[in-house]
């Protein structure tokens, strides 16, 4: 085995430790990869206010308040969202929020839960 060690692509943790022959696991979230799982991800790489990486199905807590337009109320800072989707563009998650229905946000306004 050799000591070089590989961010864990679930976490970002950058302990990651050989465990098998091209295999890692992470210390951190016990997340278990191999080499070429980790070459292989074009997977959408979306980072939350405190640049943890966000999935898709993850819950995020918005971290100020959002105006919306068309809408006389805004989004409150501390509202919870549940299973979101990633997605392209500038407002790269899309969910639901109770009381406004289907929104797009930016990652940079939210925090992992």
């Amino acid at each position: 085995m050799s000591e070089e060690m590989k961010e864990c692509p679930s976490c970002q943790c950058p302990y990651g430790y050989e465990s098998g022959e091209n295999e890692f696991t992470c210390p951190e979230c016990s997340h278990v990869w191999t080499v070429t799982e980790a070459e292989d991800t074009d997977m959408l790489l979306v980072i939350d206010a405190n640049g943890v990486r966000l999935q898709s199905g993850d819950s995020v807590m918005v971290m100020k308040d959002l105006p919306v337009k068309g809408a006389p109320k805004s989004i409150k800072a501390g509202t919870k969202v549940k299973n979101i989707r990633l997605t392209d563009g500038d407002h790269n998650i899309d969910c639901k929020i109770e009381g406004f229905g289907a929104m797009a946000l930016k990652s940079e306004f939210v925090k992992k839960v």
